[in-house]
């Protein structure tokens, strides 16, 4: 029996604002797709905290034996400046800026985007489309959704029509919006627009012709919709049905309710099951952006070269101080904050790594298995990864009340506590094993002590006599003590 089948999962669905038993479309197989990056700048914080909640319901679903097919896009093209159908394309205007091709503003930020995600721990989606790999299939979903008469073309661009789809259909279900209110709402059309109603949204759009990145269509030599490319990837690589669609808060309107109304407007079917939404990172009490200029780039969190943070701090100790909320709270980032979890980090760690060392006994004096599901049960609570961890530290303290003899474990129960601890602490909630990152700076430490004795060497056999005890006594002043011999240079760390 998979272990899907002993638990019961419930996500919150933002469509229906409540707690859902989850039930895929197929059994033991789940399609998810989440909305991922433009690639126009390096990624913030507030972004890989979506990305980072994605891996945790990633993760889980596959410890539960779930086959996932999980699809993230790259947005490489037709995201303009304002989210809307105006304004300069983001890449092709960092591209301008930059004097470079689009395309090699694109590749730049994807590998960034890739090896902060990788530092991060997070496993790689089953595919990562992109949306000029499938030009193709967006004309051709337009030429569905026109034929089936919700789309119409004006001097070669093609917008949706929201008010004609929302006779027959409900556009702004998820977000909660009434259309009414939307017009009400909503400014005049200016005389230059070629929209029969402000809340139409394009479809395609004909480039100007100081617009780098277009593509021939049946209307005009342009580029696609933002909307448009989740539309057509999600149902190319799972369907015109699939089980979950993700993305952060700010995605709901509109772009995912557009997703929804170009999905039900080309297939007649609503196209997800169960729609997740992350909340934002603030950092000084406002939304992380980069628009605003309020965020902070990883990078600058592990080095320590930024103004916020009073130290430098590693990408295992930001993903446990992210996984600490719930993904659909919001999470304030502060140096106070981080500091704490670097602490609560730590101690998790060194009780793991302790476990193999505990007395054992015939009997155990707790009931593990109670433990052990109340950690699923955590997890089966629409991820709810803070629970989880304070049901770990429940496991801590469990640990030191063995080593201090007054609790026992029997040695298959010891076995199973180390078992189930790395499964929730490095399975599940992705983080990487302290241990292994220790191994790795003390092999850095080491080819650099390495180094710094070879330059020495050098500065004696060159008679600088000054330079290679100034090497010395300043690895002294740093706990290094050198030990000069006839096979060489030892050293020791005090």
């Amino acid at each position: 029996m998979a272990l899907y089948q002993e638990q019961s999962l419930k996500l919150y669905n933002s469509m229906t604002g409540e707690k859902e038993v989850f039930t895929p479309i197929n059994e033991g197989h789940v399609g998810m797709y989440v909305c991922g990056p433009t690639v126009y700048s390096n990624v913030h914080l507030g972004n890989c905290r979506t990305f980072i909640s994605f891996d945790l319901v990633f993760r889980y679903l596959k410890h539960l034996g779930y086959k996932v097919r999980y699809v993230r896009n790259i947005t490489d093209a037709g995201h303009l400046e304002n989210d809307a159908d105006s304004g300069e394309d983001r890449i092709a205007k960092k591209a301008r800026l930059e004097q470079i091709e689009p395309m090699e503003v694109v590749q730049k930020y994807t590998v960034d985007f890739h090896n902060i995600l990788q530092k991060f721990n997070n496993l790689p989606p089953s595919i990562e489309p992109t949306a000029t790999g499938h030009i193709v299939e967006q004309i051709e979903i337009i030429k569905t959704i026109l034929e089936n008469g919700y789309a119409y073309e004006a001097n070669g661009s093609v917008y949706f029509d929201v008010l004609k789809f929302n006779k027959d259909h409900s556009y702004g279900k998820l977000s909660g919006r009434a259309i009414e209110d939307m017009i009400a709402n909503t400014r005049e059309l200016t005389a230059q627009s070629d929209k029969r109603n402000p809340q139409d949204f394009a479809l395609w759009k004909k480039a100007e012709p100081q617009h780098i990145m277009r593509w021939p269509s049946p209307w005009s030599d342009g580029f696609p919709g933002w909307h448009l490319e989740c539309t057509v990837m999600s149902t190319k690589y799972l369907g015109e049905e699939f089980d979950i669609h993700g993305g952060g808060m700010d995605l709901k309107f509109p772009h995912h309710e557009c997703e929804i109304a170009q999905g039900e407007a080309a297939t007649g079917k609503s196209p997800v099951n169960y729609w997740l939404h992350a909340n934002m990172l603030t950092l000084n009490g406002k939304k992380m952006a980069k628009s605003t200029g309020n965020f902070i780039l990883p990078e600058q969190i592990f080095t320590g070269e930024n103004d916020i943070l009073t130290k430098a701090f590693s990408p295992n100790v930001v993903r446990f101080f992210i996984l600490q909320a719930h993904y659909r709270s919001i999470l304030d980032f502060s140096s106070e904050a981080l500091l704490g979890s670097e602490k609560g980090f730590n101690r998790l760690m060194d009780a793991y790594h302790s476990i193999d060392e505990l007395p054992v006994s015939e009997k155990t004096g707790f009931d593990l298995n109670e433990w052990k599901q109340s950690c699923y049960d955590a997890m089966n609570d629409d991820f709810n990864s803070p629970i989880l961890i304070a049901k770990l530290f429940d496991a801590v303290k469990t640990i030191n009340n063995i080593k201090e003899g007054t609790l026992h474990i029997s040695e298959k129960d010891k076995e199973e506590l180390k078992e189930s601890m790395n499964s929730f602490m490095f399975d599940i909630l992705g983080l990487a094993d302290a241990a292994s990152e220790n191994e790795n700076d003390e092999n850095k430490l080491a080819g650099t002590i390495e180094l710094l004795i070879k330059l020495r060497t050098e500065a004696r056999n060159n008679k600088n006599f000054a330079l290679s005890d100034q090497i010395r006594d300043q690895l002294l002043d740093l706990g290094i003590q050198l030990k000069d011999g006839k096979e060489g240079t030892t050293y020791s760390v005090k």
